[in-house]
């Protein structure tokens, strides 16, 4: 039977869904843990790209996906946009903290933006925050918070939001023939600025229950129920 994964990095982020839909721990490895029901399967991976990549990796590779969700929290690059609270679909994808000084279409799958399906997701009257259906997301394995790495990384790629793992789980499943699959909702914490330390975990359970309300839409259209 086919399953639908759910990624996230964070506990806290985890149990939001966990509870939602009623998971049970089945398998936990040195830092990776498993939850599932009938319908999904959730892998809560720990922070970072090196662990988002086991993490997507294990699910492929030992589950039928029909589709994948990578779920959490952000840091917002553009405060004159964006809240608090706010939802994004993630449609490109770029890891910013890559340097190698060479050149060449071998160097693409490290250097080159991934671009996801665009999603058609028409804001709900009812949600009492924005949801942005195609975004631009920064992954890096660094904790921003200060205001010059946030300005410099606005500019230079036009992002909109950053964290730390997307990439990685686009990557791995790009490996995997899935990444038409995959779905990147996103919430944002914290302003990735010198308050991000203590604004991402103060907004962490508001920003997820907002990403929850999508998440329970995109599920609703993706098994039709």
């Amino acid at each position: 039977m086919q399953k639908i994964a759910i990624i996230t990095a964070m506990k806290e982020e985890a149990e939001h869904v966990i509870e939602k839909y009623d998971l049970k721990r089945m398998k936990s490895l040195h830092t990776l843990e498993i939850y599932e029901s009938e319908e999904y399967v959730l892998a809560l991976s720990g922070i970072g790209k090196v662990q988002a990549g086991i993490a997507a990796s294990y699910v492929f590779l030992h589950y039928n996906i029909s589709h994948c969700i990578n779920i959490g929290i952000a840091g917002n690059l553009r405060w004159d946009r964006y809240k608090v609270g706010d939802v994004f679909f993630a449609t490109k994808l770029i890891q910013h903290d890559i340097y190698l000084p060479f050149w060449g279409s071998h160097l693409d799958y490290a250097k080159k933006a991934i671009l996801l399906s665009k999603q058609d997701f028409p804001q709900a009257q009812e949600l009492s925050f924005g949801v942005y259906p195609n975004w631009v997301c920064l992954t890096w394995d660094q904790f921003i918070d200060d205001s010059a790495t946030l300005q410099d990384l606005e500019s230079r790629y036009e992002g909109d939001i950053v964290e730390m793992e997307a990439f990685a789980i686009a990557t791995t499943a790009r490996e995997y023939g899935l990444l038409e699959r995959l779905i990147c909702i996103k919430a944002i914490s914290d302003g990735a600025d010198s308050e991000a330390k203590d604004a991402h975990m103060d907004n962490l359970d508001f920003a997820m229950k907002n990403s929850i309300k999508v998440l329970e839409k995109v599920l609703h259209k993706l098994t039709n129920k």
